[in-house]
């Protein structure tokens, strides 16, 4: 594959995928945090790195004249360090957001009513993403690397089926679009499981990358009903509405996690099954 074909190799844009999601989180760091005004100094963390960890990422394959993750040497080093930075920043998050209310007393009510627990997962999905293009050689084993991209796709997605599952029971579900989104996650999660551990026969690949779309739909979706609720919000400024109001950017990560299991797969159909070990039979062991 020749140099200038950067766009056909699925490792790449898995990497764009990356740099672009963490510069997003930012905003949406941002927009989350300013609800209660940063109170607590750690919530700068993720915004800081949100905004630092990208210029890195961007930095590493401008040095290297290549958008193609280094395989040795500094940057390689530089960009295995953004990751597990994002992992632990990730699960640090959950602890974080569990210990509003939930440790205190482990019930329904106080995991629903909590922060947001599993939001911050994102980070790290992320950083295993970032450690993935690092550590598993699409040479050698290229199918194996776009096993675990799904994986990590289904991981969000039953991440979002949880947040759509206790977001929206804060208001026991007073809109019946509401369930939307659940039903589109629990979809999701069934089809790339499917995949992972029974079929991959070409039918059934086309039939996933249909769901897939339907997700990308369901996002776009979803993201318009909440800026409509925002728009018609009981705050006089826009901006109040925004901070207080129905989580803008939501349901854009149905779309989000959408692109990303469909380029895995893409990264399927490229290295066939004799190609390397198979990560279902790795799971199923």
């Amino acid at each position: 594959m020749t140099a200038t074909a950067w766009f056909l190799r699925p490792r790449v844009w898995v990497e764009l995928f990356a740099v672009a999601n963490l510069a997003f989180l930012a905003v949406d760091i941002y927009v989350a945090h300013s609800f209660n005004g940063f109170r607590h100094p750690a919530e700068w963390i993720p915004f800081i790195f949100s905004l630092v960890a990208p210029l890195v990422l961007v930095a590493i394959m401008a040095a290297g004249g290549s958008v193609e993750p280094p395989r040795s040497g500094f940057a390689r080093a530089l960009g295995l360090v953004v990751g597990w930075t994002s992992v632990v920043i990730g699960v640090a998050g959950l602890v974080f957001h569990l210990l509003d209310t939930f440790f205190v007393e482990q019930t329904i009510k106080n995991l629903v009513y909590t922060a947001p627990f599993v939001a911050p997962l994102s980070y790290t999905g992320i950083g295993l993403l970032l450690l993935l293009d690092r550590m598993v050689s699409m040479t050698k084993a290229g199918r194996e690397w776009a096993q675990w991209v799904i994986l990590l796709a289904l991981g969000g997605f039953f991440g979002n089926f949880i947040l759509c599952l206790a977001d929206h029971a804060q208001n026991g579900f007073f809109d019946s679009r509401e369930w939307i989104g659940v039903i589109a996650s629990a979809l999701a999660v069934g089809f790339l499981l499917t995949v992972l551990l029974v079929d991959e026969s070409p039918l059934f690949l086309r039939l996933c990358r249909a769901v897939l779309l339907v997700q990308i739909a369901t996002g776009l979706l979803g993201f318009y009903y909440h800026a409509a609720a925002i728009r018609g919000g009981p705050m006089e400024r826009l901006w109040e509405n925004i901070v207080y109001g129905t989580p803008a950017f939501a349901p854009l990560l149905f779309s989000n996690l959408a692109l990303l299991a469909l380029v895995g797969l893409w990264g399927l159909e490229l290295y066939p099954r004799a190609r390397s070990v198979s990560l279902s039979s790795a799971l199923q062991s």
